[in-house]
């Protein structure tokens, strides 16, 4: 079982981490329309359990994943083991899982900058992610793969990436993109 290790923070200066990113790999511009579904007493979403489709449009490609993550693994500050897989047609899945009794618990599209290189034998992602609805506001995801006794190792990785971003433990957050927005729905 393959977990997760991620941590978010909120940028303050989101130029300045774009140009450290750019010292290290190329940036890849997507945007990423994801839809999570839940049951209609949104009882997986309250155990941490998340089930998103997303379709990615880089360029003029554009592909469609399927996810599942499980709740947090103890002592990963929120990695999730996440099991995913590639689709063909994101509309399939919403009437399978619509025909499953699932609902819509929310819909919002990120635009996102990917940096991918590798740091102490780790393969890690770089995701600088812009939601419009969230005016202006910049996150920053650092995260890699590891295995669940692993976990702490990996995310001693994450940190160090972030720390030297400049990135310090106050601008860390655990608030999902998905509260947030629909926080700000509710106004």
């Amino acid at each position: 079982m393959s977990v997760e290790v991620e941590l978010t923070a909120t940028l303050r200066d989101p130029h300045r981490v774009r140009a450290e990113l750019a010292k290290r790999a190329e940036r890849e511009h997507s945007v990423y329309s994801d839809t999570y579904f839940d049951r209609p007493d949104h009882s997986m979403d309250a155990a941490g359990y998340e089930l998103r489709v997303r379709t990615i449009t880089t360029g003029n490609d554009r592909r469609v994943v399927l996810t599942y993550k499980e709740p947090p693994v103890e002592g990963g500050q929120g990695s999730k083991p996440e099991h995913e897989t590639t689709l063909a047609n994101a509309e399939v899945m919403r009437t399978v899982f619509t025909g499953l009794g699932l609902v819509e618990l929310i819909a919002f599209e990120k635009h996102c900058d990917n940096y991918r290189f590798t740091e102490r034998d780790r393969d890690i992602l770089v995701t600088v992610v812009r939601i419009p609805e969230l005016d202006g506001q910049t996150f920053i995801e650092v995260e890699t793969t590891a295995e669940p006794n692993d976990v702490p190792a990996a995310l001693d990785v994450v940190r160090g990436v972030l720390v030297d971003l400049g990135i310090g433990q106050q601008d860390l957050t655990t608030e999902s993109y998905t509260d947030r927005v629909a926080a700000h729905r509710r106004g």
